[in-house]
């Protein structure tokens, strides 16, 4: 069996929605020193608060880059909500599977998506709840190989 299923590889040979949104109306960048990604996801949001564009610039490996493409084109035309709902494990699953050493890189698309998402509510004084942005994780699975 294959390593990276068909999905996984052709996310990384052809990612969708790479680039920068100039004008983004939320941003938001994470990244983990220890495995090197780093993710940059930008969000265009309607009046109607449904995201009408997004772009993600990663720097990192094949599966960081292939989440940051599966994840945008999962929340992509989504009202805020249910983007807000996106799970590492959507993901993980939307492409078919990724190793268990490389699980962390669909955590960080999820992370990325929910800080743009916090980034858009706090630019505009939008409440929200505190437990729907946890706070960048650790990821100690990044030290295990």
């Amino acid at each position: 069996m294959a390593l990276y299923s068909e999905k996984v590889m052709d996310h990384f040979r052809n990612p969708r929605n790479v680039g920068v949104i100039e004008d983004a109306d939320g941003v938001g960048e994470v990244g983990n020193p220890v495995c090197g990604d780093i993710m940059k996801i930008y969000l265009k949001i309607n009046d109607a608060k449904v995201i009408e564009d997004v772009k993600f610039e990663t720097f990192g490996c094949g599966s960081a880059i292939a989440s940051s493409s599966m994840a945008t084109e999962l929340i992509k035309g989504q009202p805020l909500e249910e983007a807000l709902k996106l799970t590492n494990k959507a993901v993980t699953e939307a492409l078919d599977g990724l190793p268990a050493h490389k699980l962390h890189c669909s955590v960080l698309a999820e992370e990325a998506i929910k800080k743009a998402v916090k980034d858009y509510y706090d630019k505009n004084g939008i409440e929200y709840d505190p437990a729907d942005f946890p706070e960048d994780h650790d990821c100690e699975h990044c030290h295990v190989h």
